[in-house]
């Protein structure tokens, strides 16, 4: 039996990276990452390299099945240069968790978007539609838009493997969310991509696409979209002591630069103190505080001060490899 290998990377297209595959053809493939190859790829037509020396090389990091096509697997892999070294886009490379003591969950926020309008869907030709507030958490063909293909893409991403954990429509008509939960930083990274893929695969089928930009919508009183980052590590689970998320807290807040410049392109439109988002600017921490940068949430309060933080303020279009590379270094400074 043949099987179909689908090997997908990241771009180098600036500022916001986009999703490139090819399918790889194997016989007697077992199902396994150490089967697949490294492979190569044409890098001067990805932004990634010179037409005069444009091989870039694909090292295979993650398979799950590919369960919308028969005999089919989905390969993450990391981009490396032609003589093996990490490349100048490679962000998963940067990831400092050897020991995957640190957790992270991602709630991957996006805009359903009608090609043919140039809107989401919901949104008139001309106009808009009633302002939000029934969109969040809805029911009902008023409120709620594209729900058939969001479910498929849930049901495509269980059956494979992804630890999907949720998924809502968002305040926004026409914008959802699912969340990614790994117990490793590069896993969380892997995971989120390839629900992203999926999800513009996915989209393809009922000729939508899928709206990464943090506020499409521009100027307006209509919600962004982020990719709120929800971290924690050993000493965070286990110690019980609130002066730990206050030392991570405060160095988050010495760092704003470091985070601000990977948590996504035109995230100033974003970021702007409202619709529940600290300005880009500043920085706040507090509990239960949906307007801070860092949110703490109230279960790890309750839980005698173990538990996660909330980073707020990643955009929708960002990298979660380098959000998690961000995140995991400064909570190493925080407690070294």
């Amino acid at each position: 039996m043949k099987s179909k290998l689908e090997y997908i990377w990241l771009d180098g297209d600036v500022p916001t990276q986009g999703l490139r595959s090819k399918t790889m053809v194997r016989s007697d493939f077992g199902g396994t990452l150490e089967e697949c190859p490294m492979w190569s790829f044409d890098g001067s037509s990805t932004g990634q390299a010179e037409g005069g020396d444009s091989d870039c090389l694909l090292k295979p990091v993650c398979i799950i099945p590919d369960p919308d096509r028969a005999n089919g697997y989905l390969v993450m892999t990391e981009v490396l240069s032609a003589d093996g070294t990490p490349h100048s886009t490679n962000s998963r490379a940067k990831i400092d968790d050897d020991d995957e003591d640190f957790w992270f969950g991602f709630e991957q926020e996006y805009f359903l978007w009608d090609p043919d309008t140039n809107l989401p869907p919901g949104f008139p030709h001309a106009g808009y539609p009633r302002p939000q507030g029934p969109y969040y958490c809805s029911v009902g063909a008023r409120n709620a838009y594209g729900r058939a293909m969001v479910d498929e893409h849930l049901d495509l991403c269980l059956e494979a493997g992804l630890n999907v954990e949720g998924i809502n429509a968002e305040v926004a008509a026409g914008q959802w969310e699912f969340q990614v939960f790994a117990k490793s930083a590069a896993r969380a990274g892997d995971e989120t991509w390839l629900g992203r893929y999926l999800l513009e695969r996915t989209a393809e089928k009922y000729g939508m696409a899928i709206e990464w930009h943090p506020k499409p919508l521009g100027d307006t009183d209509w919600n962004g979209s982020g990719m709120h980052a929800n971290f924690s590590n050993g000493l965070m689970r286990d110690s019980g002591d609130q002066d730990v998320f206050t030392k991570i807290c405060e160095e988050f807040g010495k760092n704003i630069e470091r985070h601000i410049s990977v948590y996504g392109a035109h995230n100033d439109q974003r970021l702007t103190g409202k619709h529940e988002t600290q300005s880009i600017d500043a920085f706040s921490y507090g509990v239960s505080d949906r307007g801070a940068s860092i949110r703490i949430p109230i279960g790890t309060v309750e839980d005698g001060w173990k538990g996660r933080l909330e980073d707020r303020r990643p955009a929708s279009n960002a990298c979660p490899y380098a959000v998690a590379a961000a995140i995991v270094k400064t909570t190493k400074e925080a407690l070294a």
